[in-house]
């Protein structure tokens, strides 16, 4: 029956020019210097609308149905590592700009913006959705949001700059990296406690979860490496590949199916495709491919075929075939592409 459905709706497309049917998805692109989100529909390589969030937008993520995409804004202005520090502090900042656009897809509309605490920069849902662990890069912490009243319910101390926040697939833990102190802090979800921090690496961007939630993958991004913890022990820290030294590895992404990581390499301008070892503790390199200027966040599809890189300086989107893994095409977006997520 569903084939039967499948035909007859691909020979109407077919019949309206093959308008009516998209096979794709749509892709949401945060554009960090241009105050927006780029909504892609992958299948013509197109964008279809820009939706105005606010100041800085970076981690995004959607609702468990897809019906709410969460983008994290800031109103601290941007300061690369090049920077001196005593220079980033002349700069102006807007804290009231800080907090958690909700847009709702359907409309792709801003509904509202929470409270986020101080310059947050990534975030997950709980498994219930009910609540938000936002990492505050420039106070040491993580709120938790209630996502329904908008209410920071607390705040817990974790190492300097935290940016990535990753939760266990069996919703247990939230994992944070923090890039000054080359930390990893594990939280408890449910007690919103911290549970330890264990030092892994040189700036720490990036966590990927195995399906059983007992290990975590870990870019380094100043010392060309991805590491593996054990979850929640922390122990042992174990580098399961040194990268090139140009080689800057940011997002990190496992695919079990194929037993493969994929970490776009910022500078280094592609994503190194690393097949793991049969117990997953050491990789090796396949290849590298070239996507873009400084590719940071990357994505996934569901059935795994594709993989999405926002590329910051060339301010695209790539796609990537992860079979041939070919480039199959680049889709302009927004100033300054940051992180990716896909309808899934």
């Amino acid at each position: 029956m569903k084939i039967n459905v499948v035909l007859r709706t691909c020979a109407l497309a077919l019949s309206l020019g093959c308008s009516a049917v998209s096979l794709g998805h749509t892709l949401y692109v945060s554009n960090e210097d241009g105050h927006s989100v780029s909504v892609v529909d992958t299948h013509t390589g197109t964008v279809t609308a820009t939706i105005d969030v606010g100041k800085r937008p970076r981690g995004l993520k959607l609702s468990h149905d897809g019906s709410l995409l969460y983008v994290a804004v800031s109103g601290v202005p941007k300061c690369p590592p090049s920077v001196p520090d005593e220079e980033c502090a002349k700069l102006q900042r807007d804290a009231q700009a800080d907090g958690i656009a909700v847009v709702d897809t359907r409309t792709r509309k801003v509904m509202r913006v929470l409270s986020g605490g101080s310059d947050p920069e990534q975030f997950d849902l709980t498994q219930d959705g009910k609540l938000l662990f936002v990492a505050n890069e420039d106070s040491a912490s993580v709120s938790v949001i209630d996502v329904a009243n908008g209410k920071v319910l607390t705040q817990i101390p974790v190492g300097l700059e935290p940016e990535g926040v990753v939760r266990s697939p069996d919703g247990k833990w939230m994992l944070i990296t923090n890039e000054s102190d080359g930390s990893v802090s594990i939280i408890n979800s449910s007690q919103r406690t911290l549970v330890k921090s264990v030092t892994v690496g040189k700036r720490p961007r990036s966590v990927a979860f195995t399906q059983d939630s007992q290990h975590a993958y870990v870019t380094g991004e100043f010392d060309s490496s991805i590491y593996r913890i054990r979850v929640p022990e922390g122990a042992p820290v174990e580098r399961v590949i040194q990268l090139r030294e140009q080689a800057r590895p940011m997002s990190v992404v496992l695919d079990e199916s194929k037993k493969r990581l994929y970490a776009t390499t910022g500078r280094g301008g592609t994503v190194a495709v690393m097949e793991l070892s049969e117990q997953g503790e050491s990789a090796k390199l396949v290849t590298e491919i070239a996507v873009g200027a400084r590719p940071w966040g990357m994505a996934l599809s569901a059935n795994g075929k594709h993989l999405y890189t926002a590329n910051g300086p060339s301010n695209d989107a790539t796609v990537v075939d992860t079979e041939s893994l070919q480039v199959l095409k680049k889709i302009p977006v927004g100033q300054s592409p940051w992180g990716v997520t896909v309808e899934q």
